[in-house]
């Protein structure tokens, strides 16, 4: 029949799904657990304002040109040809370690860079005692991801991620009852001018400060341009194939936020032909690690440029430099100041700091639903305090909203079941007449008012917030590592004893005997075995998609076992 042939169609169509999804995070793991770094050469530092960018061979970050006052702001240098290979560490000075009550932080004097940072809430694994690290500045342990700042100008020295800075401390630590603490971090220029870089780090927050901080000791004025930029190496690439994008699992890579051109997704390919590359008010420049991200947030309504550049050794800048200098008269002092945030999507944060930040929250194609169900999710999480009964309460929740709808289907499934003793007459009547027999049977289906493919309708309802469900588990980092109860501590893993998995396909297999059996012997077989196929597949599934599809099945088969009763009491038009 039909509606048969159809809904083998779709459960096909979404075991193929479910099956690719699969394959492609177990191929992400395996490239991330056979990549190695390769080998470079760092160079000396350098101070000069107008210092060439460093050669291609370092890696260790562009210095972006200063723009000539009055002048459209210049673009990035771009790096020098590839040189020499050696070694691929970056410099290194005194380390200077910041502990609050979210991060834990190590801030290198060569450059004043920001090399490691540890989210002590989140562990790397569930229950180990190793933290997520969104910065490390070892490519041997990981990705290469670093925050580097500095100043640029003309005619005279600035310190930028070249200088070697002077801390009078190791060790800083949000004091018990502080709301704030800094990290003061000194040089002095050959002029005489004198210059603090401060770390100021909140307390429950993800978001800092990084100010420079200008003493102009000098006989004449100071001009200063800002910039910020991320270093970062390459991760390793993705499987996939020309007929699916392989960011589609969870992209990781640059980001940019500008008015003009809204969120944007910029590839590392498009870093080396020089993008992004433009001029905006305000906007943000972002580095996105599946459930974490990092962001340069400037001050709104100012003058930026975004630039990125490509360095050998498959490193990259991203980041952004003020277009309008700041002016410190001889004898004064200013400051110039930009916000960096290096935390976790959390979706309430990242809307209070900047609404659009969190677009780096990413459910792909299906956002339109993904997005909605979030929001139920988180609600009823603040109901419940519990992130696996918020599921089993969407679920029905989304039952009921679609019951008239999925009740038409059942109906008719209902009575396509009924009618299979006189589908089985007019099938021994008009055997070895195909015509005849499809003719009789759409009389008899138009005499019944039945639909042949309203028993569909059920599976099409489910399959888009099944998917969108995934991406959810996929994406929100409220939901890592949430548990559910009894033995489910991890929502976004497999169920550990696979219960789960066994009960959705015994759930799936009751309901082959509530819906009217397919007359293809083929085809029957075919619908026997699919529990046996899902309940395979679901058994590396996250136990939150599984919780999903197990009770709406559940709440499927009561529905139609009672639907079925009323169908089976109505008598039958003769």
């Amino acid at each position: 029949m039909e509606h048969q042939r159809t809904l083998l169609i779709i459960s096909l169509a979404l075991l193929i799904f479910v099956l690719w999804q699969k394959w492609m995070l177990k191929e992400e793991e395996y490239r991330l657990a056979q990549s190695a770094p390769a080998a470079a050469t760092a160079p000396a530092p350098a101070q000069r304002d107008t210092a060439p960018a460093l050669p291609a061979s370092g890696g260790q970050g562009v210095l972006p040109e200063a723009p000539h006052q009055g002048d459209a702001p210049a673009a990035a240098t771009p790096p020098a040809p590839e040189g020499a290979t050696g070694s691929r560490q970056l410099p290194s000075g005194q380390r200077v370690r910041v502990v609050t009550d979210l991060l834990q932080v190590e801030i290198d004097t060569a450059g004043g860079d920001l090399r490691t940072v540890d989210l002590l809430h989140y562990p790397k694994v569930l229950g180990a005692p190793e933290r997520v690290r969104v910065f490390n500045d070892d490519e041997r342990a990981g990705d290469l991801l670093v925050a580097q700042s500095g100043l640029i100008g003309r005619d005279r020295d600035y310190p930028n991620h070249r200088t070697e800075w002077s801390s009078e401390r190791t060790e800083y630590r949000l004091a018990d009852g502080a709301d704030r603490v800094e990290v003061p971090l000194r040089w002095t220029a050959p002029d005489g001018v004198s210059y603090e870089k401060v770390y100021v780090f909140h307390r429950d927050s993800y978001l800092a400060e990084v100010e420079f901080r200008v003493r102009n000791t000098s006989t004449s004025d100071w001009n200063g341009y800002l910039y910020a930029q991320f270093l970062r190496s390459k991760p390793p690439t993705r499987g996939g194939s020309l007929l699916f994008n392989p960011n589609s699992i969870s992209y990781n890579g640059a980001a940019i936020f500008t008015p003009e051109e809204k969120y944007q997704k910029i590839a590392f390919s498009e870093v080396k032909e020089g993008q992004p590359d433009l001029d905006t008010a305000s906007g943000w420049v972002a580095m996105l690690q599946h459930y974490f991200v990092s962001a340069w947030l400037p001050a709104a309504d100012g003058n930026y440029h975004f630039y990125s550049s490509a360095l050998a050794g498959e490193r990259f800048n991203i980041g952004y430099k003020t277009t309008r200098p700041v002016a410190i008269a001889a004898g004064q002092q200013g400051a110039i100041s930009s916000r960096l945030f290096v935390g976790p999507k959390e979706q309430d944060r990242l809307e209070k700091i900047a609404g659009e930040l969190s677009l780096t929250v990413d459910y792909g194609w299906l956002t339109i639903i993904a997005a909605p169900l979030f929001w139920l999710l988180d609600w009823l999480h603040r109901l419940f305090g519990n992130w696996g009964w918020a599921i089993i309460g969407v679920t029905v929740l989304l039952k009921a909203a679609f019951y008239p709808l999925s009740a038409a289907g059942f109906k008719s499934m209902a009575r396509m079941k009924a009618m299979q003793p006189r589908i089985a007459t007019l099938r021994e009547r008009h055997q070895g007449d195909k015509q005849k027999l499809n003719q009789a049977m759409m009389e008899l289906y138009q005499k019944e008012k039945i639909n042949p493919l309203g028993g569909c309708l059920p599976i099409l309802i489910q399959i888009p917030v099944f998917i969108a469900l995934y991406w959810v588990l996929l994406e929100s980092v409220e939901l890592r590592q949430a548990p559910w109860a009894f033995w489910i501590h991890d929502l976004t893993a497999k169920d550990p004893y696979y219960v789960l998995p066994l009960l959705m396909g015994g759930s799936m297999l009751a309901q082959q005997f509530l819906n009217p059996a397919p007359p293809d012997p083929i085809q029957k077989r075919i619908m026997m075995a699919l529990p046996v196929v899902f309940t395979f597949l679901f058994l590396f599934f996250p136990s939150g998609l599984v919780l999903y599809w197990t009770v709406n099945n559940v709440l499927s088969m009561a529905q139609q076992w009672q639907i079925n009763r009323s169908v089976g009491a109505a008598p039958a038009r003769r």
